[in-house]
């Protein structure tokens, strides 16, 4: 790979790890701060992510955080994901409560294991299908824990999985771009 693309590869991983780190306090503020209802007196606010089926307001910042994990993985390697994780944990403590910052801080580690497991064995050969598979396992970790951490209930744990599965399958294209302009260029995976 050349110096330049090298630059790109490293700019572009910056990139992605920004927005990743800043999808987790983005997703606890909306929890607390959006929603069609909010459930009284510690449950999240909730919308809509399919007919009849409500979720926590912040599942679809979570969705795009699943796919940003394995982009930023893609750029700067494994170790990087739980450097995004806890400093966009420690930006949640700044604007929502203890409860929802220990509940995605430790959701998103989690499932950042078992997205490893799952992506890192099929990224060099099959991105697309490696950021689906991995992000699909990853949000039903995530959604699990975090449900269970934050409200003491798993009432939300449907609407969870699809409201993040929404985002990931609208992630495919831009994935799909990203690997083809990859391949064309001559950036390879960190």
């Amino acid at each position: 790979m050349t110096p330049d693309r090298e630059q790109q590869r490293k700019r572009e991983g910056a990139i992605f790890f920004i927005l990743f780190a800043l999808t987790i306090p983005a997703a606890n503020w909306l929890i607390g701060h959006v929603g069609t209802v909010c459930v009284a007196p510690r449950g999240p606010c909730v919308v809509p992510v399919a007919p009849g089926l409500m979720a926590p307001s912040g599942v679809t910042m979570v969705g795009v955080a699943l796919v940003l994990r394995d982009l930023m993985q893609r750029r700067l390697g494994t170790g990087m994901s739980a450097l995004a994780i806890l400093f966009g944990t420690g930006l949640s403590a700044l604007l929502a409560p203890a409860s929802l910052v220990l509940a995605s801080g430790v959701a998103f580690l989690l499932s950042e294991f078992a997205d490893l497991a799952v992506y890192t064995p099929l990224a060099r050969r099959r991105l697309v299908t490696a950021v689906v598979a991995s992000s699909c396992v990853g949000l039903v970790v995530d959604s699990i824990v975090f449900l269970w951490l934050a409200f003491g209930s798993l009432d939300f744990l449907f609407g969870q999985v699809v409201g993040k599965a929404w985002m990931v399958l609208l992630s495919i294209p831009l994935v799909a771009w990203l690997r083809r302009r990859d391949e064309r260029q001559g950036i390879a995976p960190a």
